[in-house]
């Protein structure tokens, strides 16, 4: 970009000298310039004073000055035309695309032609390893820890009815949500409502959702999620309508202070901060109107009660619309090449649309595929933010830099004021998202054959197909939604990002195996929650650590196979040990606690 922002200088400074030297400022081709007009003076002259007998006699004496000048005339407009064609193009071109104007390479794009790899060594071993595998050799196909059976779903339990309904009977007013971010932080942001409703002894209407610039979907609650199962569901728990009173939808919120803002409240806030800010408000005025509610409640402490609630919203009562259930089930077939049921998981997800045994067919009594779903979180814009690099030359930082001056004008303001961090020192301390490479390094670690079927979701790889080739190098067998799924089939969700991303959910978490490159995606914390709820023992999820694979990666070029896979195992074995949450962690996350699950020895 740089370059080109010189040449074009370069270019209009040649032509503003071009247009001075025809014009006669230049000196030399002044003096040239004059003799031509003196020549033509005397030549007019000459022929008005001679005679048409004389005219053959002139013309052959002057023949070389008539040649010579026509030839000059000739060579002058010729480097006209060549300066024009030369720079012109440039000029145009670049004046025709704005300046940071960065467009990302996307799985399949055709630019993305120069392979991008980082550990080639420890590629043609990893090769080289997986040829000598045999099919499902792998432990990681199953929990690593048989605690994790002992553990079975509960927030749905039944509670003492007396005091729940002397809450439900004592109303203080309405809450209003209007949740932002995609199907992830929306729905984390409706079991959270829930919990504040509860609280407050408030009724909670049907949360919105909010257009985002960044999602550009439109859906609303009942888009995605089953209304009525919804309200059905907590009806003993919170009272729930799908609309404002009358008297009430006229009202200026923001008028009459009802209007909260993420700013009016503390990230992760207490129970008391919501009946010290908040429930006067809703005295006073009858109805509260949350604006965004970004992660506005916190995980401890929390009363026991509203924790169950929490889980019982997020995993009993958010039912995906039909319409994403079916088109689940015809993709999760699809995959496994298989008709039934095959754990609980797929009842909870998919209701109806998955049977609970095969079809006659060809192959009723072949096994349903086992196949592992991948969560990259390697879009641009993370790849963008992380500051660090990827293999990919002064190209790769080029690009990036442009993207962050566009995207995150905040960022590049802080990164002003404060001391720049190396991407040797991110990469170290475990900040750099995981690339494909460094992902299909970790499962051939783990012994999954060559023949695994991956499921990847998550949005476009940057870079496409040359930052996708050292994965599918080794894992041929990397399928999308939409290689399965017919355009027709996916036309109902075009420019629905969060249904879209509502089926990713589904292949996610009812996967034989969830492997995850960001512990701190939203997607992630969420089907991996799932997992551990519904999943008894048969739902492992893949935890690497990005630092201490950082570490391990940093000897690719000393480090023996053995040794790497020795690390690797030890690694993703340490994470899945059967943990309780911890205080302060996600109950979306970890939701083995008493609150939420209940243990059977």
């Amino acid at each position: 970009m740089f370059k080109q922002e010189s040449k074009q200088k370069d270019t209009c400074n040649y032509q503003f000298r071009y247009q001075k030297m025809v014009q006669g400022h230049d000196p030399n081709k002044l003096e040239l310039f004059n003799g031509f007009r003196s020549y033509n003076s005397m030549k007019s002259n000459s022929f008005k004073g001679g005679y048409i007998g004389k005219r053959h006699t002139w013309m052959r004496k002057h023949l070389s000055s008539i040649v010579v000048t026509v030839a000059l005339m000739g060579f002058l407009y010729l480097l006209d035309s060549f300066i024009s064609s030369v720079f012109e193009p440039s000029v145009i071109q670049s004046n025709s695309m704005p300046k940071n104007m960065i467009v990302p390479l996307e799985i399949g794009d055709s630019r993305g032609k120069d392979v991008v790899q980082m550990y080639d060594r420890l590629a043609s071993m990893a090769s080289s390893a997986l040829v000598e595998l045999k099919q499902d050799e792998s432990k990681f196909w199953k929990e690593s820890y048989r605690q994790a059976s002992e553990w079975s779903p509960c927030a749905d339990r039944k509670e003492s009815t007396s005091v729940r309904t002397e809450k439900l009977q004592s109303n203080t007013g309405y809450i209003l949500v209007s949740a932002n971010g995609g199907l992830n932080q929306q729905r984390v942001a409706v079991c959270n409502a829930v919990a504040v409703a509860s609280l407050l002894n408030a009724t909670l209407v049907i949360p919105r959702f909010l257009f985002s610039n960044v999602w550009k979907d439109p859906s609303q609650f009942g888009d995605i999620y089953q209304e009525e199962y919804f309200i059905k569901t907590l009806t003993n728990e919170v009272n729930i309508v799908k609309d404002l009173p009358p008297h009430l939808k006229s009202l200026d919120f923001k008028e009459i202070g009802s209007l909260i803002t993420d700013a009016d409240m503390s990230k992760e806030a207490t129970p008391t901060e919501y009946i010290e800010k908040v429930l006067p408000l809703l005295s006073k005025n009858g109805v509260v109107h949350f604006l965004g509610f970004g992660n506005r409640l916190g995980f401890d402490p929390l009363p026991s009660q509203l924790q169950r609630l929490r889980c019982k919203c997020n995993y009993h009562a958010l039912k995906f619309v039909h319409k994403i259930q079916e088109t689940g089930s015809l993709l999760i077939r699809r995959i496994r090449k298989y008709d039934g049921s095959r754990n609980k998981l797929d009842k909870q997800l998919l209701g109806k649309f998955i049977t609970g045994f095969r079809s006659n067919g060809p192959d009723i009594d072949r096994e349903p595929l086992k196949y592992i779903a991948l969560h990259l979180r390697f879009e641009v814009d993370m790849v963008a933010y992380s500051l660090c690099e990827f293999g990919g030359g002064q190209v790769e930082k080029t690009e990036l830099q442009a993207y962050r001056e566009v995207h995150f004008p905040l960022l590049m303001q802080r990164l002003k004021r404060t001391r720049a961090v190396s991407a040797e020192e991110l990469r170290r301390s475990g900040k750099c998202p995981l690339t494909p490479e460094e992902a299909a390094l970790v499962l051939a670690a783990l012994g999954f054959t060559s023949e695994t079927y991956i499921y990847l979701a998550g949005s476009q790889i940057y870079g496409g197909k040359s930052r996708m080739q050292p994965l599918t190098n080794l894992y041929p067998h990397v399928i999308t939604k939409e290689d399965l799924l017919s355009p027709t089939e996916l036309a109902p969700f075009k420019n629905f990002s969060s249904q879209l991303a509502a089926l990713d959910f589904i292949a996610c978490a009812t996967a034989d195996v969830f492997a995850i490159t960001d512990s701190g995606s939203q997607l992630s914390s969420l089907v991996s929650g799932f997992r551990t709820y519904y999943g008894r023992g048969h739902a492992p999820t893949l935890r690497p650590s990005k630092k201490r694979l950082a570490e391990i990666l940093s000897k690719n070029q000393t480090i023996d196979w053995k040794e790497f896979e020795a690390r690797v195992t030890k690694m993703i074995s340490g994470a899945q040990s059967v943990r309780l949450r911890g205080w302060g962690r996600s109950i979306y996350r970890q939701p083995r606690c008493p609150e939420c699950m209940c243990k059977f020895q």
